[in-house]
């Protein structure tokens, strides 16, 4: 059995662009004083930074104060798997539940976001390895044969094939070869980027445009009136209009404890070993996952490593963001144990790293964006560990949304839409900790080509029958 990576405390990513003086940057120490300001935004990951970035592109003269509990980039921003996805695979839910126009432009709106996160990494010389080749999604047990079928049927009535095709198994391996792979779906719309070095050469441009960054500043009470009243231990900002981009914390804030519940994702991360990549065939940027439940994501770097993850896993009750989402031991052996089944070849190159993230699940697997009652207060959540690219589009709502001007995208079904309550506590904490449960034993038994326990299998099918857009 190999030996687990030891817990680093910060991401592979984010410890790797930390070491180069253009993602390190200069320091923003906390929050010492009180302070006044147009904008105050809560939260240094990409859904903070991009509306910055918007509002600064609206209105120069803006003066923004953004406040993170740690550092830029140090949360989900700087420990996911790096897909920037658009909405095209979730196609045929969002025509189901919006409509065959909204859903086009929802997928199209977030096309844009991939397009012009490269562009913003070109003109801002930000190498953050950003390769816009598409994204694969593969069945990796014969149950998740066929399972985009809902989806080609949409493509093929709305005429998208050019977009989105379906792959044989002999096409498939010739991408990625996987003793476990079947057949799998191509979206021709899709990147990948080292999120953190995204993250840390997103805040060297806000601070080079003079938005004012206060880093390991906790904000210990916050006020939605008028003004908005951010307090820290250090001080206070008082804002016109604040925006709250806490991403998973959220669920610590009254208003959105059932708008989300928060589980856990875990990436682990070989060696560099090109030669075993292109063994393969897998010499391209190509992002890969499969139709699990508890949803496996896989990519490479330009070094020949592959970054592994398995999203939808929770340390037991989970009930509040402690250093188990950080690392978990049991959590970080599983992906080890699917990278190798996956990977038979890939058995003896060494783990080099390991690490965890919350994420904010909303009900409907959609991110949400909203104005709390008062009017000036804004948020956007519920990415479901899928934001990279859905972020950056927030950015854009949460931006004219502040300024009260037009733009297309507050047209969007996101925009005051109202997620899928959880339940209330205890139900909430307890009833996710025994369907994750459920639905990662199923994975498993599925994985391994037997019929699942009809007990585990109602259970795990349950959050789907409840109307939530979550297991199998």
């Amino acid at each position: 059995m190999n030996a687990l990576p030891p817990n680093e405390g910060r991401s592979w990513w984010l410890r790797e662009a930390l070491a180069r003086p253009e993602f390190a940057g200069e320091p923003c120490p906390p929050l010492d004083t009180d302070t006044k300001a147009d904008v105050v935004i809560l939260g240094g990951g990409y859904t903070g930074m991009w509306t910055a970035w918007f509002l600064k592109e609206l209105d120069p003269g803006l003066d923004i104060v953004l406040l993170e509990q740690d550092i830029c980039g140090g949360g989900p921003s700087g420990r996911n798997g790096g897909f920037i996805n658009s909405f095209w695979d979730e196609l045929d839910f969002l025509t189901e539940r919006f409509g065959d126009t909204p859903a086009l432009r929802i997928c199209r709106a977030g096309q844009e976001s991939v397009d012009d996160i490269g562009r913003f990494c070109e003109e801002h010389d930000i190498d953050a390895w950003y390769a816009a080749e598409g994204t694969l999604s593969v069945a990796t047990s014969t149950a998740q044969i066929g399972a985009w079928a809902d989806l080609i049927m949409a493509v093929d009535r709305m005429g998208l094939s050019d977009l989105i095709t379906v792959l044989s198994r002999d096409e498939v391996r010739s991408r990625v070869d996987s003793p476990v792979f079947h057949a799998g779906v191509l979206t021709k719309v899709g990147a990948t980027v080292q999120p953190a070095r995204l993250a840390r050469g997103l805040r060297r441009v806000l601070l080079e445009r003079g938005i004012r960054i206060h880093e390991g500043t906790h904000v210990s009470r916050f006020g939605a009136g008028d003004p908005a009243v951010a307090d820290t231990l250090g001080g206070t900002v008082r804002a016109d209009v604040a925006v709250l981009a806490v991403n998973a914390w959220a669920q610590h804030w009254r208003r959105f404890k059932r708008a989300i519940t928060v589980r856990g994702s875990y990436i682990v991360l070989t060696a560099p070993a090109p030669d075993r990549l292109a063994a393969i065939n897998w010499t391209s940027a190509l992002a890969v996952s499969d139709h699990r439940s508890a949803v496996h994501y896989l990519r490479t770097t330009p070094d020949g490593r592959i970054a592994f993850g398995i999203g939808g896993m929770q340390p037991d009750l989970a009930r509040h963001i402690d250093p188990r989402f950080g690392y978990d031991e049991g959590s970080i052996r599983v992906a080890v144990d699917d990278l190798h089944r996956m990977f038979p070849s890939f058995a003896d190159v060494p783990i080099e790293a390991g690490w965890g993230g919350p994420i904010d699940v909303s009900g409907d697997h959609l991110p949400f964006f909203g104005t709390l009652e008062t009017g000036n207060v804004h948020y956007g959540l519920g990415f479901t560990g899928n934001g990279v690219g859905p972020a950056h589009l927030g950015g854009r709502i949460l931006a004219h949304r502040v300024l009260a001007k037009y733009d297309d995208v507050l047209a969007l079904p996101l925009v005051d839409l109202e997620p899928r309550r959880f339940p209330p506590e205890p139900i909430r904490s307890v009833g996710a900790m025994v369907a994750n449960r459920a639905i990662h034993r199923r994975d498993v038994t599925l994985d391994g080509e037997e019929i699942p326990n009809p007990f585990v299998d109602f259970v795990a099918k349950l959050p789907r029958r409840l109307g939530y857009n979550l297991g199998p």
